[in-house]
């Protein structure tokens, strides 16, 4: 086993496998999360998990360390009483925001209302980087937060944009299950909270983390929740920003124009009313079908088109590689404007 790279909180390695299969790899680069499972060094063994291999799974290529039996994790020493990836093995004991031992429990004890805060609400967390890009180059000087939920990658630190990002972030909220965030929360409602009163955000975006789960039906997708979240910005008095996916490079064609992920997650799930965010400026074909797409959901949301093709700079000199189902800034423009987009129009109301 050697060590490659290392970013907050994950360990990339090459690991040579004592092959138990004839199709299992002689050797596989694997990802390991110290605090969890110990900080391997060379030479150590470790217990693998190589089902993402096996799945052949896009975002998940990484064998996962399980443990590393000869050089166990220090004992647990958190004031938290949170658990998260709760009754599995590797279940995480947290401090959430607003628990008593929290430095933060003052401020949330008694937090009920966003105050107006603008929540972006995107399907994946390829949205992130480029709804970030847009609300900072139209507002510099605003306080932006991610806002992480438990529809994908459960450990925000498996996320190499997350932590490339973090100079420009106020900060991470990670809820429900997910962990490994600035702040902890024990759902959306209470993460939005703490991003407002904690991280004392003017804007916050919410995504899933890495991993997008689908099976290709209108309601077998992890997506779904950017609907609920939607929900809960409103009930908290906060202003929803609805980022649709939009794109006319994805082969697939569910996914074609605007995909049938935002349709069913804004137009079925969320109840509460947002502003819809297309941009003002796609090709003319493209732009056509998406207004009649978000048209349709429209009442209780408000379509709002916002002119993108000028922060395509801002999503060039990003410091992390935009990227969506492997297409990339190039390949999937009409994606990241349209992202973008709701990030200008957010930064315009905050």
């Amino acid at each position: 086993m050697q060590a490659r790279r290392e970013w907050r909180g994950s360990l990339e390695l090459d690991v040579t496998v004592d092959r138990r299969r004839a199709e299992d790899p002689d050797s596989v680069r694997a990802l390991a999360y110290p605090s969890l499972v110990g900080r391997p060094r060379a030479g150590d063994r470790v217990l693998l998990n190589l089902n993402a291999l096996a799945l052949g799974l896009g975002t998940g290529g990484y064998a996962l360390v399980v443990a590393v039996p000869d050089n166990l994790p220090d004992d647990v020493d958190v004031p938290g009483h949170v658990v998260k990836a709760r009754y599995t093995p590797l279940q995480a004991v947290v401090l959430a925001a607003d628990e008593e031992a929290s430095p933060l429990r003052s401020a949330l004890a008694g937090a009920a209302s966003l105050d107006g805060l603008p929540v972006v609400v995107a399907d994946l967390h390829s949205a992130l980087p480029a709804v970030l890009a847009g609300a900072l180059a139209t507002r510099p000087d605003l306080r932006v937060a991610y806002v992480m939920t438990d529809g994908g990658a459960l450990p925000a630190w498996f996320s190499r944009t997350l932590d490339a990002l973090r100079p420009l972030l106020a900060g991470t909220v990670t809820t429900g299950q997910s962990f490994g965030g600035d702040l902890e929360s024990t759902n959306v409602h209470s993460g939005l909270l703490a991003a407002r009163h904690g991280l004392r955000a003017d804007l916050a975006i919410v995504t899933q983390g890495p991993g997008n789960l689908g099976t290709g039906t209108h309601w077998g997708f992890s997506g779904v929740a950017a609907g609920e979240a939607v929900n809960a910005a409103a009930a908290l008095d906060g202003r929803p920003v609805a980022a649709p996916r939009i794109s006319d490079a994805d082969p697939r064609p569910r996914h074609h124009g605007v995909s049938h992920h935002s349709v069913t997650a804004f137009g079925r799930v969320a109840l509460a009313p947002a502003d819809l965010v297309m941009p003002s400026d796609l090709a003319p074909d493209l732009a056509t079908a998406v207004r009649a797409s978000l048209s349709a959901l429209c009442p209780p949301h408000t379509l709002v088109e916002v002119p993108s093709l000028d922060l395509a700079p801002a999503l060039a000199e990003l410091p992390v590689k935009l990227s969506t189902m492997g297409r990339g800034l190039a390949d999937d423009t009409a994606y990241f404007l349209s992202a973008a987009a709701a990030g200008r129009h957010a930064a315009a109301i905050a």
